[in-house]
């Protein structure tokens, strides 16, 4: 600290200039935070008139567009009062979606005592011919559609060369949830 009140002592005019030069530092960065607040002013301002004029526009807003979901008709849960009701609707229900596409139902069964059961769903297997073209609308019916279906299994044989309509052969598995009994 003495060594540089001896270095201003002995050179006057560099104190002078370093002392104009910190004045000038600071008189810039006071103008340009002055200028950096009244630009800040100006958007404050400008976005307040936006929401005054938004405000004043009220209750005329159009509604929002809905979203165009159908949900198919029917309860999500097997009907039945007993399983064995449930597995027959279930049944009934893959034989209805296998005919709407031109399938040949060739065997079906109904596993009521399978691993998913204690959780209250329903096993079914169908074996069944069908066109190739016709399995996603299938497959689709039956997932899509009421009650709620989820395939456990899909095993396809694809039609022989020698075989004449070359349908496929599929075994199809699917489960639904029986409506818990209170």
């Amino acid at each position: 600290m003495q060594r540089v009140e001896a270095l201003l002592k002995r050179f006057p005019i560099a104190a002078a200039a370093a002392y104009v030069a910190l004045i000038a530092l600071f008189l810039f960065v006071t103008i340009g935070t002055t200028l950096d607040m009244l630009e800040r002013r100006g958007a404050v301002g400008a976005a307040s008139e936006i929401l005054d004029r938004l405000e004043a526009r009220g209750p005329e807003r159009a509604p929002a567009p809905q979203a165009n979901v159908n949900v198919p008709p029917g309860s999500p849960f097997l009907e039945g009062g007993s399983a064995s009701l449930a597995g027959a609707a279930l049944l009934q229900r893959l034989a209805a979606a296998t005919k709407r596409v031109n399938g040949n139902t060739l065997s079906s069964q109904v596993d009521l005592l399978g691993p998913k059961s204690k959780a209250g769903f329903i096993t079914a297997t169908s074996s069944f011919e069908i066109d190739p073209v016709q399995l996603q609308p299938l497959l689709y019916d039956l997932e899509a559609g009421m009650p709620f279906l989820f395939v456990d299994e899909l095993v396809i044989q694809a039609p022989s060369a020698s075989t004449q309509g070359g349908k496929l052969r599929v075994v199809l598995g699917v489960s639904g949830q029986r409506q818990s009994q209170k």
